[in-house]
């Protein structure tokens, strides 16, 4: 999120909702890195993560006025973002559902060695990164939504479990709990299966034209290769310590939202619809 105080943030949404449009676009880019980062873990690909995001932020400026300031403004953002993530069924992976067992299978037992060269000239390492990348995500896939929440909260997003548990409606203690199952099961699976997050083989550069092949990468959209950032999506300073597990889960990367997404929002604060929405 942009960096603003308290006042300043509550200045902008007082004046976002009387009806400043400078305002309200503010606050909407402010928030927009974050909804597309929590959009991508729990849908796992930049399409459907976009398409998301875009009817979530326009959730936010429908609904501005509801905000009472009762909560920071990210707790409501992520209860809004959650709420419609967690039944979204429009993405490929509602579609085609994934389970550790199926990805390990695949992993370990795909045909990889019949498939041709499919790198139309770009080079095996910058597609193996991206593979990596694209990996680690789908493998989020394989938890059911309820539990990606948690896990993406807590790992990525470093959510108090106080707030994640009023996010999620549950308690602080089950939350925890919940987080700690998940987090061991993610991490026994990276220790097994990945080499570059545990102690597994890392089989990405074997499997380029396999993932090609079967439309995990694409060698002209480089999404996730293109889109890291070495900026931190920052809603809390540090993670509570709830579990001893050493994995660091530093696949959790922090993603740019595509540009795309700030030309929808600025369209949008100009069309007629937005007019509608104002007056309504």
């Amino acid at each position: 999120m942009n960096q603003f105080t308290n006042e300043e943030l509550s200045e902008l949404i007082k004046n976002a909702v009387a009806g400043d449009k400078k305002s309200l676009e503010t606050v909407i880019f402010s928030v927009q890195d974050l909804v597309f980062n929590l959009s991508l873990r729990m849908l796992g690909t930049f399409p459907d993560a976009e398409d998301a995001t875009q009817e979530i932020l326009l959730k936010i400026i429908t609904h501005l006025n509801s905000f009472k300031g009762e909560s920071a403004f990210s707790t409501w953002v992520f209860s809004i973002a959650l709420n419609y993530l967690k039944n979204y069924k429009k993405h490929m992976f509602a579609k085609f559902p994934l389970s550790f067992e199926f990805y390990a299978d695949d992993i370990e037992n795909a045909d990889i060695g019949n498939v041709p060269d499919l790198t139309q000239g770009v080079e095996q390492s910058i597609l193996a990164e991206e593979l990596k990348l694209s990996c680690t995500n789908v493998m989020l896939q394989c938890l059911d939504a309820e539990s990606r929440c948690i896990f993406i909260l807590g790992t990525m997003f470093k959510v108090d479990s106080r707030i994640a548990g009023d996010i999620l409606g549950i308690t602080p203690e089950a939350y925890r709990q919940r987080l700690s199952r998940v987090r061991k099961k993610v991490a026994e699976f990276l220790q097994e299966y990945c080499g570059e997050y545990g102690n597994g083989k890392c089989r990405c550069a074997d499997r380029v034209n396999y993932a090609i092949q079967s439309h995990r990468i694409n060698t002209a959209h480089l999404d996730f290769s293109s889109a890291v950032s070495k900026d931190i999506v920052d809603v809390k300073e540090a993670m509570e310590e709830i579990d001893n597990i050493s994995q660091e889960f530093s696949f959790c990367k922090t993603y740019q939202s595509p540009g795309s997404l700030k030309k929808f929002i600025e369209e949008f604060l100009n069309s007629a619809s937005y007019s509608v929405v104002k007056k309504a």
